[in-house]
């Protein structure tokens, strides 16, 4: 009981501290004159009273977490945020129901991009800003700030961040202080943040335009300002900057930090992952790219070649921007680009799904297994950029990559029997586990996740959830050994 009080303690205070974010777009408001001031104010000030209310009740509990109490103040922390989250939504969008609002706002704290919203081109400049602001939070992932900031407050951070950074490599730290590696990848995303902002600029976005696709395009979160998403500017420039910035974000951050702490670009080639990551992208870029000119989809292979790589990329590295409707190309292109949104993302990156990472060692361990059973006595020790995987690594992603495909299953079969097509169940649970945005069928980048009923939105909830918290963190709190003294 002493230990839960600590954990409501610690989701006060960072309810607090999530208070201060709603500063921006009451900023926003103030220069648009948009009519959202009050609401955001209120917004701020319920959301800061709620937290400093749980705060005071428990300051008598205050202390270290466990690594068990870690994954409950986690799990907390991502049901908890989306749901003050809701508040300006609520108060702005008359008409517009908690479970809308807790899926716009769940798509935006796990990076998804999925929407129930239409007509944003009409919103309120301070409520799209809203909207990607959560993109940008969720992306680096809003515990790993809060393990920056808490130890101000008297909390320890590891056990949260061992308890939500993604990958199996979780160990593995930048500087010998969790806070301070907590600060520096932070650092490392505000900075490329700025740039892409600028970029976007020089390309012909205005400024909100270009500060709200930044802060998607970082968190691979694929908001939009716009019904058509990218698609609105019809502009080759701008769409190869969100390329750019998009494959940046779908690496690990670690490698960047390192990049620009040793200012040398050759440790990008030493980034296994990283490359595979790069290679499998662009090389399914040039295969759709032709396989669409082939099928007389596109007059031109350059054509073909610039909308297949921008919505390829969009959706492998699980951004969710959308520049055409892919949900009318011939299915195999769309069908690749949601498998390639499953496994292309690095670990340490702000995409979702399986990780390359997992990939590549779920390759080598099937050749261990062939040079097995062809020399049973073999010792072969596996290998990535020269360092050996330890059995338990390998054995954990197993389990991993088993309940992912049964959550998978089990949700698609969910939705199914809830009277959606297959199609369109099968491709929102993909996309909404990988937190990849737009699916095919109904729930295509020409439509959103409006189409569905409550039950049906509830249930793309719940996968988003899943696998921004990358499914154990968020099952485990289910089991009875969890709860077990």
């Amino acid at each position: 009981m002493r230990r839960a009080l600590t954990v409501v303690h610690a989701l006060g205070l960072m309810l607090v501290v999530f208070s201060a974010t709603y500063a921006m777009p009451i900023i926003t408001s103030l220069i648009y004159a948009d009519g959202t001031l009050i609401d955001f104010a209120l917004a701020m000030v319920w959301t800061f009273a709620a937290g400093t209310l749980m705060w005071l009740l428990t300051r008598h509990y205050r202390g270290e977490l466990s690594i068990r109490h870690g994954y409950l103040l986690v799990v907390a922390m991502w049901t908890a945020m989306p749901a003050f989250a809701t508040l300006p939504l609520l108060l702005v969008l008359p008409g517009l129901s908690f479970t809308d609002a807790y899926f716009e706002t769940m798509s935006g704290i796990t990076t998804t991009g999925a929407t129930v919203l239409t007509g944003l081109d009409n919103l309120p400049p301070a409520i799209n800003l809203w909207r990607h602001e959560l993109n940008w939070l969720g992306g680096m992932g809003i515990i790993v700030l809060a393990v920056a900031i808490l130890p101000l407050l008297g909390i320890g951070g590891r056990q949260l961040f061992k308890a939500e950074t993604p990958g199996p490599m979780k160990d593995a730290a930048l500087t010998p202080r969790i806070t301070e590696t907590a600060r520096n990848l932070w650092l490392v995303y505000f900075g490329i943040t700025l740039v892409c902002i600028a970029s976007l600029k020089i390309a012909g976005m205005g400024w909100l335009d270009a500060v709200c696709h930044a802060f998607a395009a970082m968190g691979l979160g694929g908001f939009s300002t716009h019904d058509a998403s990218v698609g609105y500017f019809n502009s080759p420039a701008i769409e190869v900057v969100l390329i750019v910035f998009m494959l940046l974000a779908a690496m690990n951050f670690a490698t960047h930090f390192l990049v620009w702490r040793r200012k040398n670009l050759k440790l990008y080639l030493l980034d296994t992952e990283g490359l595979a990551t790069i290679g499998v992208i662009l090389a399914s870029c040039l295969g759709i790219g032709m396989f669409l000119w082939w099928q007389g989809v596109y007059p031109s292979f350059w054509t073909a070649l610039r909308h297949a790589s921008f919505n390829l990329v969009s959706l492998a590295t699980d951004c969710g921007f959308a520049s055409v409707d892919f949900n009318q190309w011939p299915i195999f292109a769309p069908l690749w680009m949601l498998f390639l949104s499953c496994i292309t993302a690095s670990s340490g990156s702000t995409g979702g799904g399986i990780k390359m990472i997992r990939t590549i060692i779920l390759f080598k361990q099937a050749g261990r297994e062939f040079l097995k059973l062809l020399h049973p006595a073999a010792v072969d020790p596996m290998k990535i950029g020269g360092h050996v995987i330890p059995n338990n690594i390998v054995f954990s992603v197993l389990g991993f990559i088993f309940l992912y495909f049964m959550s998978v299953v089990i949700l698609t079969f969910t939705l199914v029997i809830s009277g959606l097509d297959f199609i369109s169940s099968f491709s929102a649970v993909i996309a909404c586990i990988n937190n990849a945005g737009p699916g095919l069928g109904v729930v295509g980048p020409a439509s959103n996740f409006g189409v569905l009923t409550d039950f049906q939105v509830w249930v793309c909830t719940l996968a988003m959830l899943l696998g921004r918290l990358e499914i154990f963190t968020l099952l485990i709190i289910f089991t009875p050994r969890f709860w077990q003294r």
